[in-house]
């Protein structure tokens, strides 16, 4: 396991591009220290290496979705007459982009 200390904080949080007090590296090293012992306990648990990892805490069901039914589509004049502008068979939209 990695060894957490003040210089490799130091080293992440520059190539992230920022920089924290000597204070806040001490919370954050409180805190590997923590998470760190959590780790082991949880590696400690017999079995787990025969337990598939979770990916998503819930089981997702997809069969609410409605099957396809194919219907007519609109012509292009009827899909059209409601637009406020036409231009060469084409809807007319305001510029976005400057």
């Amino acid at each position: 396991m990695v060894k957490y200390d003040k210089a490799l904080l130091v080293k992440c949080a520059n190539n992230l591009m920022f920089d924290m007090s000597d204070e806040q590296y001490e919370v954050l090293l409180k805190e590997f220290d923590v998470l760190t012992k959590q780790m082991e306990l949880l590696g400690e648990i017999d079995g787990l290496e025969n337990v598939s990892p979770m990916t998503f805490p819930f089981d997702i069901y997809t069969d609410y979705l409605r099957d396809d039914v194919e219907e007519p589509s609109l012509s292009k004049d009827d899909i059209l007459r409601n637009a406020k502008d036409v231009v060469d068979g084409q809807i007319k939209l305001p510029k976005v982009v400057g």
